[in-house]
C-alpha cells in the first residue's frame, strides 16, 4: 500500500502539516482516551490523518454544545467546511489540516456534512420516535466517521465500507447507552419513545422521566435492548476488518472491542446509566488491545449482510466519488500548502 502524499511533501512545503497533526492529537488524547489507545496501533500513514479527522469531529461537537445547541453554529461549521472544500481553510489547525485530509483521500463533502447534520439535529433538540430514526442519527454523527476512517485506510469497497458504517453506528449505540444519565441531566432523550412505551412507560411517564430522570427497570431494558443491537452490529463489523490492509487492522480490531466492552459494562450494570457511568479499566483495554491485534483474520459472517438503510447515503457518495490520483492528489496538496504560506507570509 503506498503511503499518502501528505506525508511526502518537502519539508518547507508541510511546516504546518506535522504541528497540526500535532494539535490534533493532543485534542485526541485529552477528549477520547479509548480512541486514542486504540490509535496508537495504526500505522502511522493512518494515524496522522485519522487525528485530523477527530479533531475536527471534536470541533464540530464542541461548537454545537458550546454554542448552547444553536443552529447557527452549525451554519458557521457548514461555512468552514465550504472553505475546506475549497482549498481555503481557515488558518488554525483543524480547518488547514482537513483541507489537506479530504483532499488527499478523496472524501466526499457529502460525508462530513452528513455529520453536520446529526449535529444540526441535536442543536434542534430532536427526539426519536422509533429505532431506525435513532439509526438515521447514528448513522449521520458516527456512521460517516466510520466510512471516512475506511477512506482513510485507502478501503473503498462497498461491503468493507458497509461494516465500517455499522462499526460507527454500533460505537454511537455504545456511548447512548452508557450516557443515558448524562444526557438526561442536559435534558436530552436518545432512547426511542416507541420502545419505552414497549416498556410500559406511557407518553406522560417518559416526560416526567426526562424532566426528573430516577432509576427506572422499564429505561435499563430498553438500555440493555439498545446495547444488543450494538452488539449485533460489532460483530458484523468484525467481518469487515479482514478487508482492511493488514497493518490497520490492530488498530480497529482494539477500537471494536473496546467500545463493545463499554456496553457489556452497562450490561453488567442492568442498564442503569443514572447512578454510575460505564467505564472500561486501563487492564481490561490492555487486554482488548491484545486480543484486537491477534484476531487478524475475524470471521466473515455477515460480511455481504446489506447496508444499513440510514447508512446508503453514505455509500452511495463514496461510489459518485473516484479514488484518487496518486500525482493529481499530490499536486493539488502541495499547491495548497504554498498557497496558504504565501498568505501567511502576506499576512
Amino acid at each position: 500500500m503506498s503511503t499518502p502524499p501528505i506525508v511526502r511533501l518537502e519539508p518547507a512545503l508541510a511546516q504546518h502539516w506535522w504541528s497540526d497533526v500535532a494539535a490534533c492529537r493532543a485534542t485526541l488524547r485529552q477528549h477520547s482516551k479509548t480512541f486514542h489507545a486504540a490509535s496508537l496501533l495504526l500505522p502511522a500513514r493512518v494515524r496522522a490523518p485519522a487525528s485530523v479527522l477527530y479533531g475536527f469531529c471534536r470541533l464540530a461537537d464542541d461548537a454545537v454544545d458550546v454554542d448552547g445547541g444553536q443552529r447557527d453554529a452549525v451554519a458557521r461549521l457548514q461555512q468552514r467546511l465550504d472553505r475546506v472544500y475549497a482549498g481555503q481553510p481557515l488558518p488554525v489547525p483543524a480547518d488547514r489540516a482537513l483541507a489537506s485530509v479530504v483532499a488527499a483521500y478523496a472524501i466526499p463533502k457529502a460525508l462530513p456534512e452528513f455529520l453536520l447534520e446529526g449535529l444540526a439535529w441535536d442543536a434542534e433538540g430532536r427526539e426519536y420516535e422509533h429505532f431506525d430514526a435513532l439509526l438515521a442519527y447514528a448513522a449521520r454523527v458516527a456512521g460517516a466517521v466510520g466510512a471516512m476512517m475506511s477512506l482513510l485506510m485507502e478501503t473503498r469497497a462497498p461491503d468493507a465500507l458497509a461494516r465500517a458504517c455499522d462499526l460507527g453506528v454500533a460505537m454511537q449505540l455504545s456511548n447512548i447507552a452508557r450516557d443515558v444519565g448524562a444526557d438526561a441531566a442536559l435534558g436530552r432523550l436518545y432512547l426511542p419513545r416507541a420502545w419505552l412505551r414497549e416498556a410500559g412507560m406511557d407518553d406522560a411517564a417518559i416526560l416526567r422521566w426526562r424532566a426528573a430522570p430516577v432509576r427506572d427497570a422499564r429505561v435499563e431494558a430498553v438500555v440493555l435492548r439498545l446495547v444488543a443491537e450494538a452488539d449485533r452490529l460489532y460483530a458484523r463489523a468484525g467481518a469487515g476488518v479482514a478487508r482492511l490492509p493488514l497493518a490497520c487492522r490492530p488498530g480497529i480490531n482494539a477500537a471494536r472491542l473496546m467500545y463493545a466492552a463499554i456496553g457489556h459494562q452497562v450490561r453488567r450494570a442492568g442498564g442503569d446509566g443514572l447512578s454510575r457511568r460505564a467505564r472500561v479499566g486501563g487492564w481490561r483495554k490492555l487486554a482488548l488491545v491484545a486480543q484486537g491485534t491477534l484476531r487478524l483474520w475475524p470471521a466473515q459472517q455477515g460480511l455481504q449482510a446489506p447496508a444499513l438503510a440510514a447508512n446508503q447515503p453514505l455509500l452511495d457518495a463514496v461510489a459518485a466519488r473516484a479514488a484518487p490520483a496518486r500525482v493529481d492528489t499530490a499536486e493539488f496538496v502541495i499547491d495548497l500548502f504554498t498557497r496558504l504560506s504565501r498568505q501567511e507570509s502576506r499576512a
